[in-house]
């Protein structure tokens, strides 16, 4: 393996804990499209838990997309991006009030900052607005400068969604190094399957797991991101994080 130069984090329960909250806020105005266009009968309502299962590690565009397959309509194009635009300004809200770090990642790229040992920057399917919302409530503004933070749903013309690994590759390109010189850190099959399709060596996160879902959850995602994505090693507490870096330099 080439020697590792750059560290990629997702954001969204990797770096903070933002998915429950995103999704909660989207909720209601992802029910209040599907009750305007999905063709009847109508669906039931969803819930934040209920959207996060069937999209997490995906951004709104992405989330609307396969709502729009599964249930047979089409969001008129006129109104699809006022809709974007619409829930972004709701999540941000909602993380502006409540969001909180996953446990550890701030110390840990403290020290990593510290050390100077490697570039740090966070690659995300959120929309721009939304990931600097996040590390600034949490006060991790201060590892990643506005160029060293990638969106998939900002950064890309036209805008995608993890699992499509064309995010990755933009900013390795844009960094400057090969994904193979490169170590993601990621907790959702998308995100991890965009790490893997991209070739960039994979530490999968299960943490947030624990709250969100139990222990039956935990296994379920261990066996998700090491035996369907690729993952060299799957860390299940930011203490872990020395320990799984260096299974990946020795990989």
């Amino acid at each position: 393996m080439p020697p590792i130069k750059c560290l990629l984090f997702d954001c969204d329960n990797t770096l903070v804990l933002s998915e429950s909250l995103a999704f909660e806020a989207c909720a209601d105005l992802a029910n209040e499209i599907i009750a305007q266009y999905a063709p009847n009968p109508k669906p039931g309502k969803y819930s934040g838990p209920e959207l996060q299962a069937d999209f997490v590690g995906q951004n709104f565009r992405g989330m609307m997309v396969g709502l729009q397959d599964k249930y047979k309509f089409t969001i008129p194009s006129d109104k699809f991006d006022a809709y974007v635009e619409q829930e972004m300004h709701a999540v941000i809200a909602k993380l502006n009030a409540k969001a909180a770090e996953c446990p550890g990642a701030t110390e840990v790229c403290t020290r990593l900052q510290k050390e100077g040992k490697y570039e740090m920057a966070i690659v995300s399917s959120s929309a721009m607005p939304r990931v600097l919302a996040s590390i600034d409530k949490v006060g991790q503004d201060k590892f990643f400068p506005r160029n060293k933070v990638f969106s998939a749903a900002t950064s890309l013309d036209p805008p995608t969604s993890k699992p499509n690994p064309a995010i990755y590759l933009h900013a390795c390109e844009k960094l400057g190094y090969k994904p193979s010189e490169c170590v993601a850190i990621e907790d959702s099959r998308s995100g991890a399957t965009a790490a893997k399709n991209a070739k960039i060596p994979l530490i999968g996160y299960v943490g947030p797991y624990y709250e969100e879902g139990g222990a039956d959850k935990v296994k379920q995602m261990e066996k998700v991101l090491g035996e369907e994505c690729g993952a060299v090693v799957v860390m299940h507490d930011w203490k872990e994080f020395d320990a799984c870096l260096d299974k990946v330099l020795k990989s």
